[in-house]
């Protein structure tokens, strides 16, 4: 658990800056049970398709980010989610710069 973030208020988009032609992730908290991360995508960037293990929640906090799901392409934008299923190859490409809240359920 981040020891900076525990029994105070903060804004999600602050907690993460973007950086010029990167992805950037901070992990929030992290137990057995599964993560919460933030990422920060500069315009363009992305990550290739690839499968994960658990299901997990994507929250757009800005920006706007096409998500590829099992061959679906959706375009989410500020305050939008969508659930990537365990084992559905998905892919994600920032159609802008975009901050986004990533929760893994491993249980």
């Amino acid at each position: 658990m981040s020891k900076q973030l525990t029994a105070k208020s903060s804004k999600l988009e602050d907690l993460i800056e973007y950086q010029e032609d990167s992805v950037v992730s901070r992990t929030l908290l992290e137990k057995k049970t599964g993560t919460v991360t933030l990422f920060a995508f500069d315009d363009g960037q992305g990550l290739s398709e690839h499968t994960a293990p658990y299901d997990a929640l994507v929250y757009v906090l800005e920006g706007e980010v096409e998500i590829t799901i099992s061959g679906k392409a959706l375009r989410l934008k500020q305050g939008e989610i969508t659930i990537m299923p365990a084992n559905e190859p998905h892919a994600l490409v920032a159609k802008t710069r975009f901050k986004m809240l990533l929760t893994m359920i491993k249980s």
